[in-house]
C-alpha cells in the first residue's frame, strides 16, 4: 500500500508543478489553490509512505514519479515538445523506479 500512495503523491507533484507555473507570480488565485492542496497532499502522501519505505528510496521514487508526470503533461499540454531522446530519458526514469521497488 506504502508503494500505491507513494505513487499517487508523486503524480500530485505535478499538480502542484504544473500550478505553479500557471500562478503568474502568485497573482490568480485558482492554481495558488492548486498549488496549496497539491503541495500537501504529495508531501502529505510522501510522509505517509515513508512510515514503511525507507527515506530514500521513497523519495528517490517520489521525484522520480512527479518528474515524469509533469513531464508528460507538459508534453500534453504542448508546453514542451517530445523527441526520441527525451521519450528513452524518460522511459530510463521509469525503469529506475520500477528498479527500486524491485530491489526494495
Amino acid at each position: 500500500m506504502a508503494w500505491v500512495i507513494l505513487v499517487v503523491s508523486g503524480a500530485l507533484e505535478a499538480v502542484w508543478a504544473g500550478a505553479l507555473e500557471r500562478m503568474d507570480g502568485f497573482r490568480k488565485k485558482l492554481p495558488i489553490l492548486a498549488f496549496v492542496v497539491g503541495l500537501f497532499l504529495s508531501m502529505g502522501g510522501l510522509a505517509i509512505a515513508m512510515r514503511d519505505l525507507p527515506a530514500g528510496t521513497a523519495y528517490a521514487a517520489w521525484v522520480g514519479v512527479g518528474a515524469g508526470t509533469t513531464v508528460l503533461w507538459s508534453w500534453a499540454t504542448g508546453i514542451e515538445k517530445m523527441n526520441a531522446t527525451r521519450l528513452a530519458l524518460l522511459v530510463a526514469l521509469i525503469a529506475c523506479i520500477v528498479g527500486l521497488r524491485v530491489v526494495a
